[in-house]
């Protein structure tokens, strides 16, 4: 099991930038596929951005396209949420998630790191 530990949240005001790293251990995340999710206040849990294994195919949300980018470094065991032009929309706490290839879904998650966008 990979273990997972966001950081980089904060608050940002809106129009500003923010950058999430998400640091893995216990395994190399090199054999998952990385994603990034989002849990705003009574809102359900949302897909930000994803990647795969070796970084050459991402995905991204409708609401955060052309403003926010994953990429990963394998040898560093790190992916990392690049997010500009941020929205008040954008709060939320956000979370790293690892699915090993061949799974289906995401189970290993992080703790989540807070992201306040001020208007």
């Amino acid at each position: 099991q990979v273990q997972l530990v966001e950081s980089g949240g904060g608050l940002a005001q809106a129009g500003g930038s923010l950058r999430l790293s998400c640091a893995a251990s216990g395994r190399t995340i090199s054999n998952y596929a990385m994603g990034w999710f989002r849990q705003a206040p009574e809102k359900e849990r949302e897909v930000v951005a994803g990647i795969t294994s070796r970084g050459g195919r991402t995905y991204y949300a409708d609401s955060v396209k052309g403003r926010f980018t994953i990429s990963r470094d394998n040898a560093e065991n790190t992916v990392y949420l690049q997010m500009n032009s941020l929205k008040p929309e954008d709060t939320a706490v956000y979370y790293c998630a690892a699915r090993v290839l061949g799974s289906d879904t995401f189970n290993c998650w992080g703790q989540g790191t807070q992201v306040t966008v001020s208007s």
